[in-house]
């Protein structure tokens, strides 16, 4: 999945977008089956939750986080209020949409009506939040940032995009998460 994205501040994170989605569709899909009286499929639903928290959050919002969002401010964009801040607010609520997934998943499967309407209501509010949260950072922010972070500024982004892509989540390389998400699909 990885390409040359070193023309652009926001090129890799728009292919992570991407796969982001694709996982949530899958979800998505999981929950409306569910509705037509097919049993939730809870052992993707684990890989789910283990891709949105590892990969999604880790990796690819450790990247707005620590490297692109700084960026931004160096540039003169405000963290505690604007784009930034709408973000920084969204990522913590898809964090606890993710938590509240995890912690109510084992009681479900073991056939808990509360922890299973709990799970369901997690996983189609973190899907409604990250498609929204997506759409405002390809179409508003990722372009904001790609019209400020250009030549040297871009290019040593863009490297600290690649040390952060080698790194290793709960023993997991960027690669295992994209094989996970390819499972999941």
């Amino acid at each position: 999945m990885t390409t040359n994205h070193t023309s652009s501040p926001t090129g890799v994170l728009r292919e992570e977008h991407q796969l982001i989605l694709q996982v949530a569709g899958r979800l998505d899909g999981l929950l409306a089956q569910e509705s037509r009286s097919v049993d939730l499929d809870y052992a993707t639903v684990v890989r789910c939750i283990t891709f949105f928290r590892l990969f999604a959050d880790a990796c690819h919002h450790g990247k707005e986080e620590d490297l692109l969002f700084p960026g931004l401010e160096a540039e003169g964009m405000a963290r505690d209020s604007g784009p930034i801040a709408v973000m920084l607010y969204e990522h913590n609520q898809g964090r606890a949409f993710v938590r509240a997934m995890a912690s109510s998943i084992d009681a479900a499967r073991e056939g808990d009506a509360s922890a299973g309407s709990e799970l369901r209501s997690a996983a189609r509010g973190f899907i409604d939040l990250i498609v929204a949260h997506i759409s405002k950072e390809d179409n508003v922010l990722f372009n904001m940032a790609d019209g400020m972070i250009s030549g040297s500024a871009c290019e040593t982004l863009c490297a600290r995009y690649d040390k952060t892509c080698d790194r290793r989540y709960e023993g997991q390389s960027k690669e295992d998460l994209e094989a996970l998400a390819a499972q999941i699909l």
